[in-house]
């Protein structure tokens, strides 16, 4: 059974923390807080902080589970709240500065398991799929011959396939006068 950790009106952009929300994006707990504690970026810290929220929120909801089996199943970055001020500029003008904040919120779970019989069914619609790109495209090569009239050589080409050969009168130039 999964559980879910939110992190609201984190202080940074969330460009910069979807840089760590996507290394850290289908990983083993373990390794992500690896990863997340020797990271340089600023971010890193709130959002092993959250992890860890994450897995103890998964240990209180499951208990007996195993906790190194566990995967980032889902993180998502949004948006939050953005702050506006205004900053000096030349000729008494102000510039606007947005402080710009952002919502985490994490998903962990157990990977999906793959059984046989899920497999099967997978590899049965790739092959359903296969046969009917292969029908769809014979029909296509099918409809487009007869949809194509067959083209008769021109008359000059006939003729010159013939071996006659046609004479062309060179056209007449006349010099204009001055």
């Amino acid at each position: 059974m999964e559980a879910v950790a939110k992190l609201r009106n984190y202080p940074t952009s969330p460009r910069k923390m979807r840089l760590l929300a996507d290394l850290i994006r289908g990983k083993k707990v373990d390794k992500v807080l690896g990863i997340l504690e020797h990271h340089p970026k600023h971010p890193a810290v709130p959002l092993r902080k959250l992890v860890l929220s994450a897995i103890n929120n998964w240990k209180t909801k499951n208990e007996g589970g195993d906790v190194h089996e566990l995967v980032v199943r889902t993180i998502m970055v949004d948006g939050g709240r953005t702050l506006k001020r205004m900053r000096p500029a030349p000729q008494g003008r102000g510039y606007r500065v947005r402080k710009r904040s952002n919502h985490v919120t994490l998903i962990v779970d157990y990977p999906p398991v793959i059984t046989e019989e899920f497999i099967k069914e997978v590899i049965s619609d790739e092959k359903k799929k296969e046969v009917e790109e292969i029908a769809a495209e014979i029909e296509a090569v099918a409809a487009a011959d007869e949809a194509k009239p067959k083209k008769r050589a021109p008359k000059k080409a006939a003729a010159k396939e013939e071996g006659e050969e046609e004479t062309k009168e060179p056209k007449k130039r006349t010099k204009k006068s001055k």
